[in-house]
């Protein structure tokens, strides 16, 4: 009889876990068992509380389960908050109950506060509210807003705020309240869609998989011949990242700067709708039997001019110099290449030539996915509120990443709190799998050992099929719709698995979208756009859309994968670093920036802050980072420093 008691934090595994892990381990009895990322990082952890048995015998006892809410809902608890309708807000308003509409109101949006300047005890007692400029954030860079700090002094004034240590019991108190409140109308939602209570699970991807499941009683054979495992993991790549064409201007007559004695060009960015939810199993077949093949393939030279931009069939390989692995399109032949069968048929018909079938990997197929997709897609249209509607997006979304996951990145991790017994760190450290550890402190240690065995329980044959059948819609957009349309006018500039930006010489590519609108999703044009585009095709999964809504680009730069940046008119830039936060990039790198690391082939450093823990000790890090480099070794960069070839072209000097 275990009595499981789930406790949620918001954000505990990059946070809170940090602080509480130690102290729960230690200041009371009672094992802790984890669910691991690595020694220092937890999905969840759980504490049994020894004081809750029984005469002595462990035949009832409860178990305190720690769980990171944004497991489920990856969002700040304020976009969350604003999500919810008043009235959802029972929790909130239970605590409240002798506030006036106006005074609650104060409690339904998320405070802030004055962490960096709260260096000590004796800030706490300060009984004025500190000034705005105390606000100010150092992972940020940012003070907080004027509405902010209006509504800040209004809490603070309206309920008699005595100090500043009373004010942060009352912004924790309101943070806690509304997670609450967020937590338990998700709990609602799902139990009454799906039967299933989100509180006994992890994360959202382990629930949702269970609530299709549940729903549509699908049943897997789990690969038991090893051989089989290793054929489908080879077939699993991951999405496609690319710069081809580094710099791109637009000029046509809705652009400022159009000059009609030049070509007339566009940039367009074209994105592929819903490809989690496309369900790869409805493509017309002419069988119910599918197949997974390992192929040796040729790419013959006199396609590669025309499939430069975007080659077929790309493979996981080092690049010149390096030891990771890249997904990589080239125009190298392959050999004992896996892949899906309609994969294949595309290939064949693209013009690859098949040189020999290796091994076949024969299955049953049916359109297993697509009720549960529908249930989520008609429950999104029936909701009554943004919270709602996007949490069964998030449901279709999730369900794919379970059919990906690697059961070998699971890590076996114990936290021990004294050194002798069976289960004592010296036992551990003896043991033959022993691998690592960490000491936290003089009574907490964290072992890892090697796993002795791998228990491969995941279909992963679904994910590697979904996988490589999306990748056939872009293939299928671009060389079956956009090449024999444009031809030679067409050229991608940038791929980011379900997208493409394309730079257009042609009269009027919207008048070209309007008389192939049954191609796009356009739902999210303005009523009244500029275009006279048809709001159409809403949410209909495999289609595209155009990433701006009608909104005109006017220029790009891309100097390699995750790091590009292109104009909008009367918009701010958009600006794309992999490995810089947010907040730098919007305000440290400029457009300008991009164009210089193009033309001069500079690199660019800057300085960000961030939140780090080393032995579960958190400190805020101020680091230098690479922001922007002009070196790409994805593909060929020519001599203009604009033009790339991808590896293999006929072009390329040896």
């Amino acid at each position: 009889n275990v009595y499981v008691i789930p406790v949620f934090f918001y954000n505990l595994s990059g946070y809170d876990a940090h602080f509480v892990v130690e102290k729960i381990a230690n200041d009371f009895k009672g094992g802790v068992d984890l669910l691991p990322l690595t020694k220092e990082s937890y999905i969840s952890f759980s504490k049994t509380v020894k004081e809750t048995q029984t005469n002595g015998k462990w035949d009832r006892y409860v178990k305190l389960r720690f769980v990171d809410s944004y497991k489920f809902l990856a969002a700040s608890i304020e976009i969350l908050a604003s999500y919810l309708n008043r009235d959802k807000l029972r929790i909130t308003r239970s605590e409240y109950a002798n506030l006036s509409a106006e005074d609650l109101d104060l409690f339904t949006r998320k405070g802030v506060f004055p962490y960096e300047y709260v260096d000590g005890a004796d800030k706490l007692r300060d009984t004025e509210i500190p000034p705005r400029e105390t606000f100010y954030s150092f992972l940020t860079d940012e003070t907080a807003s004027e509405s902010d700090y209006k509504h800040a002094t209004r809490v603070w004034r309206r309920f008699r705020v005595r100090d500043l240590g009373e004010y942060s019991d009352l912004y924790l108190k309101t943070d806690v309240l509304l997670l609450a409140d967020i937590f338990e109308n998700f709990r609602d939602a799902c139990s009454a869609s799906y039967g299933l209570d989100p509180a006994h699970y992890y994360t959202l991807p382990g629930y949702t998989w269970d609530a299709m499941l549940r729903y549509t009683g699908v049943r897997f054979e789990l690969l038991t011949d090893i051989d089989m495992v290793l054929f489908v993991e080879r077939g699993i790549r991951g999405g496609l990242s690319q710069c081809s064409l580094r710099y791109a201007r637009a000029n046509n007559r809705h652009v400022p700067t159009h000059d009609s004695s030049q070509l007339t060009t566009y940039l367009m960015y074209y994105d592929l709708d819903d490809p989690e939810n496309f369900d790869a199993t409805t493509v017309p077949t002419d069988s119910d039997v599918g197949y997974i093949l390992e192929v040796d393939l040729e790419y013959p030279r006199d396609l590669h001019d025309t499939h430069a931009d975007l080659p077929l069939c790309p493979t996981r390989d080092k690049t010149l110099g390096k030891r990771q692995e890249k997904l990589l399109a080239t125009l190298y032949d392959k050999s004992r290449y896996v892949t899906h069968y309609q994969n294949l048929q595309q290939c064949l018909r693209l013009g690859m030539r098949l040189t020999r079938v290796r091994r076949v990997l024969r299955f049953a197929q049916s359109p297993w996915l697509r009720v549960y997709i529908e249930l989520n897609t008609a429950l999104r249209t029936r909701a009554s509120n943004e919270f709602e509607r996007n949490l069964y997006k998030l449901m279709n979304n999730a369900v794919f990443g379970k059919t990906m996951e690697n059961v070998r990145d699971h890590v076996d991790v114990r936290l021990v709190t004294r050194w002798d017994g069976r289960y004592g760190a010296e036992a551990l450290i003896t043991k033959p799998n022993f691998h690592s550890r960490s000491v936290f402190s003089e009574n907490l240690v964290a072992i890892e050992l090697r796993r002795l065995e791998v228990k491969f329980n995941k279909p992963i044959y679904v994910g590697m099929s979904i996988l490589e059948i999306s990748k056939t819609r872009i293939y299928e957009f671009h060389y079956d719709y956009m090449v024999p349309l444009y031809r030679d006018r067409c050229r991608i500039a940038y791929t980011d698995t379900d997208s493409l930006i394309y730079s257009l010489e042609y009269e009027d590519a919207y008048e070209r979208m309007k008389r192939d609108v049954h191609r796009f999703d356009t739902s999210d044009y303005a009523e009244n756009n500029a275009h006279g585009m048809p709001r159409v095709n809403k949410k209909v999964p495999g289609l595209m859309k155009d990433e701006n809504n009608g909104a005109i680009m006017t220029e790009f730069v891309g100097l390699r994968a995750k790091m590009y940046t292109y104009k909008i008119l009367e918009r701010d830039d958009t600006k794309r670093i992999k490995s810089v936060k947010r907040n730098v990039v919007a305000k440290r790198i400029t457009f300008q920036d991009y164009v210089e690391c193009l033309r001069n082939a500079r690199e660019l450093k800057t300085h960000q802050s961030c939140i780090r823990s080393t032995l579960h000790e958190v400190n805020t890090v101020s680091e230098q980072k690479l922001a922007l480099s002009p070196h790409d070794d994805k593909r060929y960069v020519t001599s203009n420093g604009e033009e790339t070839l991808p590896w293999g072209h006929y072009k390329i000097p040896l």
